[in-house]
């Protein structure tokens, strides 16, 4: 039971989901949100969502994840980002409990304050989920589904946040599609927790283009962009994504950004699958998202491949590495920057970063 003082700080963090945006505001399904992607490689672009689309999404999110009314949507990500907004259109549509984390990110008072409240579901990204591990957090008994979004949650991670509690269930999406395109089912949370393959929510059409890319068809996709203030609406029902995949059946499998590939000596290289290779070999000297592998233009070979450490350089990862891989995918030098450019969901943002780096003189 709550003591009168527990019973008011619990109203006071309990909330319907149309009070945050303002009185009936999700009720205008016709009306339309303008988000700002992050842009991790390069300039980020004015996405127009309409209401109506955010909504579709957020009842085929509830459905998958078996929202009902006794659940609690928990905000704990920027609203001005899709990731956030989406969870107060999941909590309007399936006409549950929410309630808005307040103040500066920190693992500790997040973990209260889902106990506290007592949040059933829950979205994050992966460097949320990182500090709640590193702080050794448990999941509160409440917790039914946590999405992590935004970025890759590897296999081992994933599996120690279940350990401690944290129903964590890897999802795919971005902001032109309102979210989420492909989440684990929960049914996966009695299995060991593996990021890939994810099962495409019931409201998308998905397939590949020649060249691999994803495309997607659905009512939840964005209207069109906002360029230099003037609307340029989407063409055609299907959107062409930037995202290489692997879709068997039901299920997605991403490979990465096709602009993440890069020419090297002539020879096709992808520079997310050697940042991976390069974290395994580095395991348990650098954390994830304290390194990023990136290619710099180089007039001799096109790009070269360096590693940017934050805060601290690793040169004995770099040559650990090379010494395992063949000479077109080595690492060419390294630098440190003192702080990574990120956005504020924590993602890196690699094209800033390049050209951090690239002023670098002393590279290893």
């Amino acid at each position: 039971m709550f003591n009168s003082k527990e019973e008011a700080m619990l109203r006071a963090t309990m909330m319907n989901a149309d009070d945050v945006l303002g009185a009936g505001f999700w009720a205008d399904e016709d009306g339309v949100v303008i988000f700002r992607t992050s842009g991790s490689t390069g300039e980020g672009s004015d996405v127009v969502l309409t209401r109506r689309a955010l909504l579709l999404s957020a009842r085929a999110v509830n459905d998958w994840l078996g929202v009902g009314v006794d659940a609690v949507w928990g905000l704990a990500l920027p609203m001005e980002h899709v990731g956030g907004f989406g969870v107060t259109a999941r909590a309007y549509a399936a006409g549950c409990g929410f309630s808005q984390y307040e103040g500066k990110w920190d693992a500790t008072r997040c973990a209260e304050w889902i106990l506290r409240v007592g949040v059933t579901h829950l979205s994050l990204v992966p460097t949320q989920v990182h500090d709640l591990l590193a702080a050794g957090l448990k999941g509160a008994p409440s917790l039914r589904a946590v999405v992590v979004g935004g970025g890759r949650l590897g296999d081992e991670a994933g599996q120690s946040a279940r350990d401690l509690g944290w129903p964590v269930l890897a999802s795919y999406g971005m902001t032109e599609t309102c979210s989420q395109v492909a989440t684990q089912s929960p049914e996966l949370l009695d299995l060991p927790y593996a990021e890939a393959p994810m099962e495409i929510l019931p409201l998308w059409e998905a397939g590949e283009t020649p060249d691999g890319l994803l495309k997607l068809r659905g009512g939840a996709l964005f209207s069109g962009v906002m360029e230099s203030g003037v609307f340029r609406a989407r063409e055609g029902d299907w959107f062409v994504t930037k995202d290489r995949v692997a879709i068997s059946g039901n299920t997605i499998l991403p490979l990465g950004r096709v602009d993440l590939l890069v020419k090297v000596m002539g020879e096709l290289v992808d520079v997310e699958l050697v940042e991976r290779k390069f974290m395994e070999i580095a395991a348990g000297r650098i954390g994830e998202g304290e390194c990023a592998v990136l290619a710099l233009p180089d007039a001799r070979r096109e790009h070269r491949l360096v590693v940017a450490f934050e805060g601290e350089g690793h040169p004995e990862c770099v040559e650990d590495y090379n010494r395992s891989v063949a000479g077109i995918v080595r690492i060419a030098g390294w630098g440190t920057v003192g702080e990574f450019p990120r956005s504020e969901l924590g993602k890196i943002r690699r094209g800033r970063l390049a050209e951090l780096v690239g002023r670098i003189e002393e590279m290893g």
